[in-house]
C-alpha cells in the first residue's frame, strides 16, 4: 500500500479518513496540523507534526493529500499546496469506491471524490479539489482548481466553474452557466446564466 499523509484535522478530515479507508489504496501515515494536537488521535490516526513536517516526510516516499475545508476562503488550501510545491511533495488523489467516475473524466492531482459522487463523460476537474457527497458533475462540465462542490450539488452539462469557487450544498447550475473564480454559491442557490 502507499503512505499517505493527511494535512488538516478538522470534520472533513473525518470524512477523507473514511473515504481513504473505504478506497484501501493507502496506509494512512498520520496528520499534520496544529503543533499542540501532536500526540492526539483523530478517528484513529495520530496527529504527528505540523506543516514544518512536510519536507521529511516527502522525502520518505509519502504522498499528500490536503485535508482542510473549504467554505469562506481557500486561502489556507492554496498556502498548503504552495508548501507541497516547494518541496516536489506528491500529490494523492483519492476516489471512494461507492463514486462513479466516468472513464472519459479527467481529475487533477490532490483531488478527492466523496461517496456517491457521480462524475460524467467529458468532465474535466482541476487539482486540489473536493467533490463531495452526492454531487452530480454532469457532461463536458470544467471545474477549476481548488473548487469545492458541496454535498448534493449538481452541476449540469457543459457548465464551467471558475478555479477557487465554493459550491454550496443543493445549489444547482443550468446547463452551460459559467461562474467565475473565487465565487460563493449559498446551499440551495439556482444558477441560470
Amino acid at each position: 500500500m502507499k503512505k499517505i499523509v493527511l494535512i488538516g484535522g478538522g470534520g472533513h478530515c473525518k470524512s477523507c479518513i473514511d473515504v481513504i479507508e473505504q478506497e484501501n489504496l493507502y496506509e494512512i501515515v498520520g496528520i499534520l496540523d496544529k503543533k499542540e494536537l501532536i500526540g492526539e488521535k483523530i478517528s484513529g490516526y495520530q496527529y504527528i507534526g505540523t506543516d514544518d513536517d512536510i519536507e521529511r516526510l516527502t522525502k520518505k516516499g509519502n504522498e499528500f493529500l490536503i485535508t482542510v475545508g473549504q467554505i469562506k476562503t481557500v486561502s489556507i488550501r492554496k498556502r498548503i499546496n504552495r508548501i507541497l510545491e516547494v518541496n516536489n511533495s506528491s500529490l494523492a488523489n483519492v476516489v471512494s469506491p461507492r463514486a462513479y467516475v466516468s472513464r472519459k473524466a479527467k481529475i487533477g492531482r490532490g483531488t478527492i471524490i466523496m461517496h456517491d459522487a457521480l462524475i460524467n463523460a467529458a468532465v474535466t476537474i482541476g487539482d486540489n479539489c473536493i467533490i463531495n457527497s452526492k454531487a452530480l458533475i454532469e457532461h463536458e462540465v470544467i471545474i477549476g482548481d481548488f473548487c469545492h462542490i458541496s454535498t448534493c450539488a449538481a452541476v449540469n452539462g457543459g457548465a464551467k466553474i471558475g478555479q477557487g469557487t465554493f459550491f454550496g450544498s443543493n445549489a444547482v447550475c443550468k446547463e452551460g452557466a459559467e461562474i467565475g473564480c473565487d465565487s460563493f454559491i449559498k446551499a440551495g442557490e439556482v444558477i441560470k446564466e
